[in-house]
C-alpha cells in the first residue's frame, strides 16, 4: 500500500502548536515518534490513508503526546499506594510503558467503523439465465417453475 502524503502525518512544530509543554530537548525523540505513529496509525486503521490530512494530523499528534507524557518514575508501574499515619495515596497508571493506541474517536475520524453496504456473490450464476421454453415465466407467470432462477440454468423439467 502506498503511503499517505505527507508522511509522517505530522512535523514537531505541527506537534509544539498542539502540545506547548513539548518537554525541552526532546524534539528529535518526538520526530522518531511522529514517525512510528503515522505507521501505527495505518497499521491499525487502514482506512486513514483515504482520511482528511487534518485529523490524519490531530491525531498523530495526540497519539504521541500521550506516549511522551508518562513520567520515568511511573514507567512499568501497573498500581502504587503510599501510606503515611492517616493519609494514603494509591494510582493506576493508564498507559505506563508509553505504548500507541487510537481512541474510539479518533478511530471514527480516521474513517473506522463506518457501515458500508455491500453484496457478496456465492455462486457463479448468470445475471439473466435461460429459461425452458415451456418455463412459467414464458406465459406470463410470476414465477420459474424450471428452476433457472435458483441455478442460473434449467434444473427442473427437462
Amino acid at each position: 500500500m502506498e503511503k499517505p502524503e505527507p508522511f509522517p502525518f505530522a512535523t514537531v512544530d505541527e506537534l509544539k502548536e498542539r502540545w506547548p509543554d513539548l518537554p525541552p530537548g526532546a524534539e528529535d525523540h518526538a520526530t522518531v515518534l511522529l514517525k512510528d505513529a503515522s505507521q501505527f496509525i495505518l497499521d491499525v486503521c487502514p482506512e486513514a490513508a483515504q482520511a482528511d490530512p487534518a485529523s490524519r494530523l490531530r491525531v498523530a499528534c495526540a497519539v504521541v503526546r500521550r506516549s511522551m507524557t508518562v513520567p520515568d518514575h511511573l514507567a512499568g508501574l501497573s498500581s502504587g499506594q503510599e501510606t503515611t499515619g492517616g493519609v494514603s495515596r494509591s494510582w493506576t497508571p493508564s498507559n505506563p510503558h508509553g505504548d500507541f493506541y487510537l481512541t474510539k474517536t479518533e478511530r471514527r475520524s480516521l474513517g473506522a467503523g463506518r457501515s458500508r453496504a455491500f453484496s457478496v456473490q456465492i455462486a457463479g450464476f448468470r445475471s439473466s439465465p435461460e429459461h425452458r421454453p415451456w418455463c412459467s415465466l414464458a406465459f406470463g407467470a410470476t414465477y420459474c417453475s424450471c428452476g433457472a432462477d435458483i441455478a442460473g440454468e434449467p434444473i427442473y423439467e427437462r
